[in-house]
């Protein structure tokens, strides 16, 4: 299992997320809500590893607000290889300059994050779903152009590592 920096939404968002949980679950496809006794909810990771020590990262990250009041425009659907489906927000410049300020901090307090979560490497993304079926693929991105645009706006963070049941906010 993996451990993440998330970023969650505001709650207009993220009854919409969980609403397309739903249909894709109704549809067969097993969604971010049915993994780990339903303790996932709709976020951004900015950062990824094997495991993140929660104590550590807020020291690394003391005086930075990770939670930053950012606006996301989530416009398009994707998918990574290994069936992930997901919602992406525009990569703006404000969200790509934050990504970059966490890693770095973290980076220089050396903790080790996934290579795929490095600035220049990252795209931002919501999951919805890990294990899409691929006969069940077109129908589920179909799904997902149903929700789009989505606006929304960042309220909370923390480190957060579902597997061990931990959420530790962050400011």
């Amino acid at each position: 299992m993996v451990a993440a920096l998330e970023l969650y939404l505001d709650t207009h968002a993220t009854r919409r997320i969980r609403v397309l949980w739903d249909a894709l679950e109704s549809e067969g496809v097993q969604s971010m809500k049915s993994l780990l006794e339903q303790r996932h909810r709709p976020h951004v990771s900015l950062a990824v590893a094997p495991r993140l020590d929660p104590e550590r990262v807020a020291a690394a990250l003391a005086g930075t607000v990770v939670a930053a009041p950012l606006r996301l425009e989530f416009q398009h659907a994707g998918q990574f290889v290994g069936r992930v489906l997901w919602l992406g927000p525009a990569p703006t410049t404000e969200l790509l300059a934050h990504h970059a300020r966490v890693h770095d901090l973290l980076t220089r307090a050396g903790i080790d994050l996934d290579e795929q979560y490095r600035p220049g490497r990252w795209v931002p993304h919501c999951t919805l779903s890990m294990r899409v079926p691929n006969t069940l693929m077109a129908a589920a991105v179909r799904r997902c152009l149903e929700v789009l645009p989505l606006t929304a706006t960042v309220v909370a963070a923390a480190v957060a590592d579902h597997a061990h049941n931990i959420s530790h906010p962050l400011p």
